[in-house]
């Protein structure tokens, strides 16, 4: 049995990848550094914050925070722990299960990202959302909509 041969990238696919892999890097390096200089906090601190912000509650099951943030398990747990530490979270277990452990935002994390939020969407509005227009905003939606459930299993 012969390897097949890898579909190598033609210049213009060689170009989207390339172009997406260093505008990312860039894009993500740049809004974590405005938000650590301004404010103290990471990027990925600031993705957990805002996502138990937006839940009943204010908080979320640290499997369900993983997902979200895309990150593992583990990962999340030593950044959750850290977190809680610092005051911004605390851990409760859940009462339904026992065996599940919520994150829940505290008053002084959603004073952080309250105070943080608005340095956060301007430099997302700087570095790329007014760099676009309606329409490429709406391509680069359906584009990582579909990428997203691809990497899920999810057929798209």
């Amino acid at each position: 049995m012969t390897e097949q041969e890898p579909r190598w990238l033609d210049a213009a696919e060689m170009r989207a990848w390339r172009n997406y892999v260093v505008g990312a890097s860039m894009l993500e390096d740049r809004l974590h550094r405005e938000l650590q200089e301004r404010h103290g906090v990471s990027l990925a601190d600031y993705e957990v914050l805002v996502r138990l912000s937006e839940r009943r509650g204010r908080r979320m099951r640290m499997s369900q925070l993983a997902d979200e943030v895309a990150s593992s398990k583990s990962r999340v747990s030593h950044q959750v722990a850290r977190m809680e530490r610092e005051g911004l979270l605390r851990r409760r277990e859940c009462p339904e299960d026992g065996r599940g452990v919520f994150a829940e935002l505290t008053d002084q994390g959603m004073a952080v990202l309250e105070g943080s939020a608005p340095t956060h969407v301007e430099g997302v509005r700087e570095h790329m959302i007014d760099l676009l227009s309606r329409e490429e905003q709406e391509v680069l939606a359906k584009v990582f909509d579909r990428v997203i459930a691809h990497l899920r299993g999810v057929d798209g």
